[in-house]
């Protein structure tokens, strides 16, 4: 018989079984597809080697004015800025106190150290830094203690506990002197979402003994930032917190401000979920925020925008541009997403369309769909005029009206999801393939461990397994960069290699097909030889580059892959590929074939084209 060429579909399907999937691939892992064909996705190296604290949950790219690229970090700690692998922190501070409010309290041969404090209003993790301190007498001197410290626990409403880097000794008696001043940052929030009220739900110690616990307490909802350029400077707002604002020209060892305290601020926002700029006409956009004549009561379908070209102009009046409207359906706006022409605003039930009108109403608001959901607040990406997001179940698309997109993984995916950290869901573009990935926490993990990938150029999906929080596309920088779990941010698809290791290892990838029926798929069929259509040319290194192809028969489409039998006619074959390996003798016997390439090798980077059997009829029994 003529050789038989091994072609499939591109992408992976799981909506059917294996076998109904004839033509197509059932599995894989770190593969893409590229015109059709199965290839390694690019590798991934360490920005730089400085870290960040906490759980990365935001990331925004700018150039100043100057020339500079700057990052904007936001984690469940703190918010950084980024500049050539350099950290700012520029985490707003909430309170500073009066000299002598702050005392201490040590215990010999302890490094956990009491600060008293009345109505400290802090949360375990907060961050504070102290000033004017004295030494306690011993070891404790005013060294250790003038620094940032990272509250450990709270005991009470005016009093917790930090962690010094030196044991207390029996000297140490003293409070720190009458000069102490606290200077505490912005309360924290959680990394792993808590629902509901009661016990477990909200973070420990924010609320009294005995009262029931809620999750609209500062520190007590997952930690997502919302944040935009705003020409060289920065507008970014933790959810449900206040609005804060950096400015490019006061430096990198400035902190952010509240807008409410800039000069002229006019009723800004105090309390806000989203923040963002409707680039066409330079208006700042908050969804779920404080009214003006209500401030600090959150309205979670308000939308305000302020006056043109304006930071602190926020009250409507006949002479500027500043005006709100209200979202009637759903209960809460879960994402904004600007586009080209528009700000998608999606609830947690509808889609409205957000759209600049012009004089008198400013802006208009359209509902374009009902009856939808969102994963969580990062779950949507913008491309172009077109969104696409992931859902409670269900994968959408905007292109002018919402549409479900028709899924092959998506019983895969979701009926492997932690559900209970839909919040964590980060969708990113990456633009250089036409790809959409979307990374999620699987059932029992409560970080984000997978991905799922849709691309559009191609209309085909794909996963695997990776661990990355917050993701953004090149652009001010020339390639994708996303966060990991380890605090470093990574440059993506940049070499063949996994560098989160050092030295960095290989990433292992694999690709398997459905079963393929040989000949009518009634009748055996011996498989005598395998000429292997493979390209390597991203490799690199001194071994040369190598993949493995797995051949697996099997005699009946529910049963499994036979092993070898008694007549040496071994029913799995597996066999290593090199760039110049032209064909390989194998003997198999069976109804259907299983195609599976994988690679574990540093240096070795493929992309599948054709390869072809040699089949011959091996009688009908089985």
């Amino acid at each position: 018989m003529p050789l038989t060429k091994l072609q499939f579909r591109p992408g992976v399907n799981r909506e059917t079984t294996a076998y109904t999937n004839e033509g197509g691939w059932f599995d894989g892992n770190r593969v893409r597809f590229r015109e059709g064909a199965p290839e390694t996705i690019g590798g991934w190296a360490k920005e730089s080697s400085s870290t960040f604290l906490g759980s990365c949950r935001a990331l925004t790219g700018w150039r100043a004015l100057d020339g500079t690229q700057l990052l904007g970090v936001g984690t469940d700690l703190k918010y950084y800025l980024n500049r050539g692998g350099t950290y700012s922190d520029i985490t707003p501070i909430r309170l500073t106190t009066s000299a002598g409010a702050v005392t201490f309290s040590a215990t010999d041969g302890s490094t956990t150290l009491t600060v008293t404090h009345t109505s400290h209003g802090a949360v375990r993790n907060d961050f504070v830094t102290f000033s004017g301190a004295t030494s306690l007498g011993g070891v404790v001197t005013g060294v250790v203690l003038n620094a940032e410290h990272q509250i450990a626990n709270v005991l009470d409403a005016d009093t917790y506990e930090i962690t010094l880097s030196v044991a207390a000794s029996a000297g140490d008696s003293g409070n720190g002197g009458a000069s102490v001043v606290g200077v505490y940052q912005i309360n924290t929030g959680l990394d792993t979402s808590v629902s509901g009220s009661g016990w477990g739900a909200g973070a420990w110690s924010a609320g009294a003994w005995g009262e029931a616990s809620d999750t609209t307490l500062s520190g007590a909802q997952l930690r997502i930032w919302a944040h935009t350029n705003y020409g060289e400077d920065l507008v970014f707002a933790p959810r449900g917190g206040p609005i804060y604002y950096w400015n490019r020209s006061d430096g990198f060892s400035v902190r952010g401000v509240d807008i409410t305290t800039l000069a002229g601020a006019n009723n800004s926002p105090t309390v806000a979920n989203i923040v963002t700029l409707s680039e066409r006409d330079r208006h700042l956009l908050v969804f779920g925020t404080d009214d003006e004549f209500t401030p600090g009561v959150l309205d979670p379908l308000l939308i305000r925008f302020s006056s043109q070209e304006s930071l602190t102009d926020w009250t409507s009046t006949p002479t500027n541009t500043a005006g709100s409207l209200r979202i009637s359906s759903g209960s809460e706006i879960i994402a904004a997403i600007p586009t080209k022409q528009l700000t998608l605003a999606i609830t947690d039930t509808s889609v409205h369309a957000v759209q600049f009108i012009g004089p008198p109403f400013t802006f208009g608001l359209n509902e374009v769909s009902f009856g939808t959901t969102i994963a969580g607040p990062n779950a949507a990406v913008s491309i172009g005029d077109e969104v696409l997001w992931m859902g409670k179940g269900e994968f959408y698309r905007f292109n002018g009206l919402v549409q479900q997109i028709p899924c092959d993984v998506q019983s895969y995916v979701f009926d492997n999801m932690n559900v209970s950290q839909y919040a964590k869901v980060y969708g990113g573009h990456n633009s250089s393939f036409g790809e959409v990935w979307w990374f999620y926490p699987s059932a029992g993990s409560p970080t984000n461990d997978r991905y799922v990938v849709y691309n559009y150029l191609q209309d085909a999906w794909y996963y695997g397994a990776m661990s990355r929080t917050a993701w953004i596309d090149r652009g001010v920088h020339s390639t994708p960069i996303a966060a990991s779990l380890d605090g470093y941010l990574y440059y993506h698809e940049t070499g063949i290699t996994d560098g989160e290791f050092n030295p960095a290892v290989a990433i292992g990838a694999y690709i398997e097909s459905s079963p393929v029926d040989l000949g009518d798929g009634d009748s055996f069929m011996f498989i005598s030889r395998m000429i292997p259509d493979m390209s390597f040319t991203r490799s690199n290194g001194i071994v040369p580059p190598n993949a493995v192809m797995t051949i697996k028969t099997q005699n009946f489409s529910g049963g499994g892959y036979v092993g070898s039998n008694e007549r040496t006619v071994t029913q799995t074959a597996t066999v290593p590929i090199e760039q110049f390996t032209e064909q390989v003798y194998l003997r198999l016997r069976g109804r259907a074939m299983t195609l599976r390439v994988s690679s574990n090798c540093s240096c070795t980077a493929w992309r599948l084209g054709s390869p072809r059997v040699d089949l011959r009829p091996d009688g009908r029994r089985g």
